[in-house]
């Protein structure tokens, strides 16, 4: 009977090398973790959008406060986000490469949104208590940041999938044409 999942080698540290705060070699902390404060701000500009064009009602208010603990949580999580990406750039980015400098704009994108949400946040927090729906300035801060993110992170991405960047394989491909498990301690 053919195996139907392979579980194991994807989720096993044995045999991986660990990078300190890069992660472990084929499994970087970077990656996942950017899903959040992306995904945190994608929503929180969703919310906003909809609650201003709502206006001032329960569902306009709901909306605008759900924006701001979504935001809240992802800029809670971007500090590390951050580091772990610096941390990838100092290390293994080879200077005057394509790679390095998509790298850089991919930086300066996610520091720029970074900016943006912190004053998203301050103007947000002196509403928050009085807000029927998402102030205008706020509603704007929030797409560009939405806006703004998606776009870094296609650059992250474009690291990954076109550059193969901080990819590191522990034998001759992504995928083995077997029936037979391959984990990361198998590989000399």
């Amino acid at each position: 009977m053919p195996k139907l999942f392979s579980i194991k080698p994807g989720i096993t540290l044995k045999g991986r090398k660990f990078k300190g705060i890069r992660g472990f070699a084929g499994k970087p902390f970077h990656p996942p973790l950017t899903d959040i404060p992306i995904g945190a701000y994608v929503i929180a500009a969703a919310f906003d959008i909809l609650s201003f064009i709502w206006g001032d009602s329960t569902v306009g208010r709901d909306l605008f406060r759900a924006a701001t603990y979504v935001i809240i949580a992802g800029a809670i999580v971007s500090p590390l986000t951050a580091i772990t990406g610096f941390w990838d750039w100092l290390k293994s980015t080879p200077k005057r490469t394509q790679a390095r400098r998509t790298a850089n704009w991919h930086m300066a994108i996610m520091l720029t949104v970074t900016a943006i949400v912190i004053v998203d946040i301050l103007v947000r927090l002196g509403d928050f208590d009085t807000a029927l729906s998402t102030p205008g300035l706020v509603m704007v801060l929030s797409a560009v940041a939405g806006g703004l993110v998606a776009l870094g992170a296609s650059y992250g991405g474009e690291l990954v999938f076109d550059y193969e960047f901080n990819v590191e394989q522990n034998y001759g491909g992504v995928w083995e044409e077997t029936e037979t498990d391959i984990y990361p301690s198998d590989v000399s």
